[in-house]
């Protein structure tokens, strides 16, 4: 069978990002672990441009 032949045509958000978001929560991903060694890390993501629509540049430079 072919990559494409089982790749849906359209996503649907309500079927992959629930799923993903129970198994963090299951897996307490959210829950700080002060515990851990290693040094500590941020992300910086700036506001978007508030004079224009977010396009794909947005993702791009944050992912």
């Amino acid at each position: 069978m072919s990559m494409a032949a089982s790749l849906p045509s359209v996503y649907e958000p309500g079927q992959v990002e629930n799923k993903w978001y129970e198994y963090w929560r299951e897996n307490n991903y959210f829950a700080p672990r002060p515990d851990l060694e290693g040094e500590a890390f941020s992300i910086v993501m700036p506001p978007p441009n508030v004079t224009g629509s977010l396009h794909l540049g947005h993702a791009l430079d944050n992912t």
